[in-house]
């Protein structure tokens, strides 16, 4: 493993933040350009386009109800920004997010809904709609969707309504007088949340073989009138509000913090609006009326050529049954030793590495199943960060402690956008008689561990699984992550080590091992990487190569600017954001930056350091940011199998090195280029080539 002593340091001139680290917001609407670009591309499958345009979509919502919002929030309370540090940032991002948006409409209406007409899948405007779908959508509108509408005429009685995060809604003006003889000329209507947003016509009312759809949004307009019998309506748009999301409560303070934060999560949906989204025609006027309702700044006014939720359009991608107009088909593989082999039985003589979505998460599963279910298991630990609604896993750790077993669960409660479904497997652990914690107090804990005690002939026996994406049963068939199920018997020690300090809050023991944030994981990272700079300095090959989600703490990326001017050899894989500056010279020559966008999101998080052919290899929960090293729980641990380190070299590092067709390049100034072959009979995809040849014999990084 990495030497332990002390490497030499050497400190980079002082130089003006803006000179040598990229924006943050900007590098992560980049990495957004990147997934729109999979949305143009016309080689990816028609519906995977949809789909990548609705990710993208719902990227944007991200960034405003965190990002955006949390810019908001400092030019509020005057803090941690200089205002015209901030007016710029703001002014910047947002000037990019119009030209993103004006580019995804433009890509949904000239290419993909054409291209979808012509495979026979229509989505019907009003005026496209015959006769027959029109009295369709007319009987649809009388059933299902008037009985739920509750227009609110604006008056000193009827002020404007609470309007939900992300909800579709309808600004109408009217002309003439109400019931009363009174001018009441504006009204909000909004749309039922129990209504789907896209909505499939029969069969029989679209030609042979194709699928026919409208918008809820379609139907309440063509039929809104109807609502107001006597009145002519003058004006008339669509809109949708994007609030602050990020939940606050004060852990300090409160006894109880899944109570503090099931009430917070009720007033989530009502936070502070930081972007207005309106159809293209809606009149200036109405347009204005909602931002001074709302208090936002035009600049966050978004006139869209289309459908105000565009994230919704992906429910016809689920709507659609053609194959041909999808990835095809793949199923991922089981590793040999796990079939029909009990997994105890295994781990004894031998650490298992999986690789998903290429290689099952079941064996994850099946691992904690069967310590539920096995009488020599005397206690079972976990972390949960994301696992969604519904998850065999948590339904085998009920059973496990209401069958007598010792269950502890961490329970991450602040997992963004996770917090109901996490609330309520901890009421459920709970019930069953699990020891349910919710991690440590201002801290996230982001760690994935699982824990195995069982009694044995010779005592009590740890097994361990250790990864680098959630225990999430969707995810993992979407999401490249790495997991190691191990027998170590120092690794799986200090798992429990790190268990002991969650629940007691004690000061964890000194662990040679395992990187724990926020104590050591940092400190090893930077040491890691100025070992690599002294062993350049003192004339040997040095080499780092290191993939993550995000690359945004300063002092790693100042470690990685003197290790490249030292002569390291630095390769990062970084997915989304990264602040480095790569290939400024003097700076960072000899670092290059790439993010893979494919069909798989790129999530695992591996660091490798060269050491003299020492060959160290780190998978990890944690990105190189300031929150995850610093603000959260997170683990990094060495894979120390000679056959498994080559394995997550030859599959987690190599062929993203070598990718020629879905690798983007940054440069120094921030911009990003997509590296093609030039020669297609040469191309190379990472992601492809795991789903074809996972299972190759391994090899050590490429010089």
């Amino acid at each position: 493993m990495t030497r332990k002593a002390k490497p030499e340091t050497r400190d980079l001139p002082e130089l003006p933040p803006h000179t040598i680290y990229l924006n943050r917001e900007l590098s992560q609407l980049a990495f957004n350009r990147r997934v729109l670009a999979q949305a143009e591309d016309a080689t990816v499958p028609l519906l995977e386009r949809l789909r990548y345009l609705c990710i993208c979509s719902s990227n944007l919502d991200e960034f405003f109800e965190v990002r955006i919002a949390s810019l908001l929030a400092n030019r509020i309370e005057g803090e941690n920004i200089d205002p015209p540090e901030l007016r710029a940032a703001l002014e910047h991002t947002s000037a990019e997010c119009h030209r993103i948006v004006s580019r995804q409409y433009q890509v949904l209406n000239e290419e993909i809904l054409p291209q979808l007409a012509a495979n026979g899948i229509h989505l019907l405007r009003h005026e496209d709609r015959n006769e027959a779908q029109r009295a369709w959508v007319k009987g649809y509108f009388e059933q299902n969707v008037r009985p739920l509408l509750t227009p609110i005429g604006l008056d000193p009685a009827h002020p404007f309504p609470q309007v939900v995060n992300k909800s579709l809604n309808f600004i109408i003006e009217l002309s003439g007088k109400d019931a009363f003889g009174r001018g009441t000329g504006v009204v909000i209507v909004k749309a039922p949340r129990v209504l789907p947003r896209v909505i499939r016509l029969p069969d029989h009312l679209s030609p042979k073989g194709a699928a026919s759809f409208c918008l809820l949004s379609s139907v309440i307009h063509a039929h809104i009138s109807e609502l107001f019998p006597g009145r002519e309506i003058t004006a008339y748009s669509q809109f949708r509000v994007t609030r602050n999301s990020d939940l606050w409560v004060d852990e300090e303070e409160v006894k109880n913090l899944r109570q503090a934060l099931e009430t917070e999560l009720q007033s989530r949906q009502f936070g502070v609006a930081v972007r207005l989204e309106v159809a293209s025609n809606c009149p200036e006027h109405l347009a204005q009326f909602l931002l001074n309702q709302f208090n936002i700044e035009r600049n966050r006014l978004y006139a869209v050529e289309g459908p105000v939720n565009m994230v919704r359009l992906g429910e016809i991608v689920n709507l659609v049954g053609k194959p041909e107009l999808r990835f095809p088909p793949f199923s991922p593989t089981l590793p040999h030793l796990l079939i029909s082999e009990n997994i105890f039985r295994v781990l004894d003589k031998k650490d298992v590495l999986l690789h998903h979505p290429f290689q099952s998460f079941q064996p994850v599963v099946d691992f904690i199943r069967t310590a539920a279910h096995d009488q020599d298991v005397v206690a079972i630990k976990q972390t949960i960060y994301r696992t969604g609604m519904n998850s065999d896993l948590m339904e085998a750790l009920i059973y496990a402690a209401q069958h007598g077993k010792e269950v502890t669960v961490i329970v991450e409660l602040m997992a963004r956008f996770d917090e109901e479904a996490n609330i309520n497997w901890a009421v459920k652990l709970e019930q069953a008689g699990a020891q349910v914690v919710y991690g440590v107090v201002g801290l996230k804990t982001h760690a994935k561990l699982a824990l195995v005690i069982r009694r044995e002939e010779r005592g009590l026996r740890f097994y361990a699984h250790l990864g680098t994406g959630n225990y999430h049963p969707n995810t993992t068939k979407f999401y490249t992550d790495f997991g190691l199920l191990t027998s170590h018997r120092e690794i799986t020690a200090e798992v429990n080590e790190v268990f002991i300090h969650l629940t007691s809050l004690t000061k964890p023991r000194s662990l040679s091992r395992l990187w724990l944030a926020p104590f050591s994981l940092q400190k090893e990272i930077i040491r890691a990487i100025r070992n690599e700079a002294q062993i350049a300095r003192e004339g040997r090959p040095a080499r780092i190569i290191a993939k993550m989600n995000a690359l945004l703490d300063e002092s790693v990326i100042r470690a990685l600017y003197a290790a490249s001017s030292d002569g390291v050899k630095i390769d990062l894989i970084v997915r989304g954001a990264c602040a480095l500056r790569p290939g400024v010279p003097g700076l960072s020559e000899n670092i290059k930056v790439r993010s893979i966008i494919g069909r798989y999101l790129e999530h695992s998080r591996i660091y490798y350091f060269r050491n003299d052919l020492a060959h160290d290899v780190y998978l990890a929960s944690a990105d190189w940011m300031n929150r995850n090293l610093f603000r959260r729980i997170e683990v990094a641990f060495p894979v120390l199998d000679k056959a498994l380190k080559k394995r997550v070299i030859a599959e987690g590092l190599n062929p993203y090195l070598k990718d020629n067709t879905n690798s983007w390049h940054l440069d120094a100034n921030g911009a990003y280029t997509l590296k093609k072959a030039r020669n297609k009979h040469h191309t190379f995809s990472a992601q492809q080539h795991l789903m074809t040849t996972l299972g190759i014999p391994a090899a050590l990084p490429e010089e």
